[in-house]
């Protein structure tokens, strides 16, 4: 459903969070091995996320990455997924064929459009904090 980049962004936004709510700001470096991640792939990945505002960076001795607490509660996972994958979860085919539409479908698109929608309801009412607070809390894992 989702591209291994943008699992990868969710992951690495997720961890930047958990950092963020120590007072801590997080090497990429750090980032990278924590989310099992190739470095140069999570620095492209971490580019797209500054970019749009998700997360912040500075450079310099102290400098890393971080989230402001109000980014950490307001951020959905639908504004990483966008950011990082743009609309195509919304329009990508499942069979990856280019031409599939409501229009013209594939064999299995009018089976699988209740479960793309599920899946961006979801995105877009889960918070990096929700997800952040799970993890804290040993409810779930990020590796």
């Amino acid at each position: 459903m989702l591209s291994k980049t943008c699992e990868y962004g969710i992951r690495a936004t997720i961890f930047i969070a958990l950092q963020s709510m120590l007072g801590m700001r997080t090497s990429l470096k750090y980032i990278a091995e924590e989310i099992d991640s190739p470095e140069a792939f999570t620095a492209k990945i971490l580019q797209k996320l500054v970019r749009v505002k998700i997360i912040e960076s500075s450079k310099g001795m102290n400098g890393g990455f971080n989230m402001s607490m109000d980014r950490i509660k307001s951020t959905t996972l639908s504004e990483i997924v966008y950011a990082i994958d743009g609309l195509d979860i919304s329009n990508r085919c499942v069979l990856g064929l280019s031409q599939c539409s409501s229009i013209n479908p594939c064999s299995v698109h009018h089976k699988f459009k209740p479960v793309r929608e599920d899946l961006i309801a979801l995105l877009t009412k889960t918070t990096v904090e929700e997800m952040a607070i799970g993890i804290k809390e040993k409810l779930a894992i990020l590796r």
